[in-house]
């Protein structure tokens, strides 16, 4: 490894202990919002209502209404304070906590089901932004898309070892039905989201130091709004993220109800798809970060919208399992590039001295994506009676959108306005 991969007086295991918190959150997402808690609580929960589909998407996009409106404020706050590092532990703490509760949740617990997505997902968002943002303080400007790459792949290989242990749990209990499997995992996701972060505490640094002039959160957020047009290549890619995660949030919270729905898989077939895609999605996440470094920003994210696309195009006309897994697994490989892309363009254009507040703008952007993406297709499917091949090509039209606006982006231009 050369060394300039590195900020300077950063080590190898620090980047490891930053990328194990990617292992350990990767769990919430997989279990609860992708492969297991979303397809149960259609089926299970809300009896296969034909607003379930619409439901989740709604309490989801409750809490992402929560975090888009303080994330920027979280973010604020922990710069003027350097306390990223004990923000996180509490929103650690809450994703925790509410994901062991959703074990009460069963048939016919709609009400209690959707507070605890809500209140679970809520804690998990604020805590992403709050880690995306040590990634410029541990990599050189040069290769944020390597060290960005490496956590989501570690991400990825930390859903698919919760998911695995969670498979193993479900086929130990052959007949039972999913009212008795489903909740011990939520338990099992909550412990090890809590263990797998340990070495994150253990071992990362909070290297930024008080600001005590920056006394108002709310007035640091106003300044940043009213000072964007010097960060126009910033801004710019924030709207185009907006878009293209719409999508990319779209079919993550509703893959397993895509393949159960309209595929006709059985929800052992939807964990072990699940499983292999994130795989998949390691492997783009790490291999893609390479690429992304060497091509540059604005031709990757372009190469992986295209690939979004053909994703999109192959599920629509899907009518087999075997077609279906092709598009699955482009969807992996996209899905682990554009993430690990957006956070590293992030961590090049934003000033250094005020990254969580920058990364709280880019948790705004991802979250306000993740309210009106899942909702369309939420919306798609309860009006057009259950059509959800309808529901995914509408999806695809955010990446179109987002590849429309990538063009004109200067990333050097906006690297310099950042060190300004």
């Amino acid at each position: 490894m050369k060394t300039s991969v590195l900020a300077a007086e950063v080590k190898l295991r620090e980047v490891w202990a930053w990328s194990m918190y990617d292992f350990a959150n990767s769990a919430y997402t997989t279990v609860v919002i992708t492969a297991v808690f979303g397809a149960y609580f259609v089926s299970g929960v809300a009896g296969g209502a034909p607003w379930a589909t619409f439901a989740w998407t709604a309490a989801l996009s409750v809490s992402y209404v929560a975090i888009l409106l303080t994330g920027p404020l979280i973010g604020a706050w922990a710069d003027a304070h350097a306390a990223k590092k004990k923000l996180l532990l509490f929103t650690t703490a809450g994703c925790v906590l509410f994901t062991a509760m959703l074990y009460l949740a069963g048939p016919g617990t709609v009400v209690l089901a959707l507070v605890l997505v809500a209140l679970s997902n809520y804690f998990f968002g604020a805590g992403e932004n709050l880690i995306a943002a040590f990634l410029p303080e541990l990599a050189d400007s040069r290769a944020m898309g390597r060290v960005s790459g490496w956590g989501w792949a570690f991400g990825y290989l930390g859903g698919l070892t919760a998911l695995g242990i969670c498979l193993f749990y479900i086929l130990s209990k052959p007949g039972s039905p999913a009212s008795e499997t489903v909740p011990p995992t939520m338990l099992i996701t909550a412990a090890f989201f809590a263990l797998a972060a340990l070495p994150t505490f253990l071992l990362l640094k909070e290297r930024a130091t008080p600001q005590p002039q920056v006394a108002n959160p709310l007035a640091r957020v106003m300044e940043t709004l009213r000072d964007a047009t010097r960060y126009r290549d910033l801004r710019r890619f924030l709207l185009c993220l907006l878009f293209y995660q719409a999508g990319v949030t779209a079919v993550v919270a509703l893959a397993a109800i895509y393949a159960q729905e309209a595929m006709k898989f059985t929800q052992q077939q939807t964990i072990v798809l699940i499983l292999v895609v994130n795989v998949t999605a390691a492997f783009g996440a790490f291999g893609f970060g390479y690429l992304q470094d060497a091509i540059g920003h604005v031709r990757a994210v372009a190469l992986v919208l295209l690939g979004w696309i053909a994703m999109v195009v192959t599920a629509f006309f899907s009518e087999t399992h075997a077609s279906f897994w092709a598009a699955a697994n482009l969807a992996g490989l996209c899905m682990g590039a554009s993430q690990a892309a957006g956070r590293a363009i992030v961590g090049y254009l934003a000033p250094p001295a005020r990254l969580a507040e920058f990364f709280g703008l880019w948790g705004l952007a991802v979250k306000a994506a993740s309210i009106f993406g899942p909702l369309t297709y939420g919306a798609v499917t309860w009006a057009f009676a259950g059509n959800h091949r309808l529901g995914i090509l509408c999806v695809g039209a955010y990446f179109v959108a987002g590849l429309a606006l990538l063009a004109g982006i200067d990333v050097e231009r906006g690297r310099r306005a950042a060190l300004a």
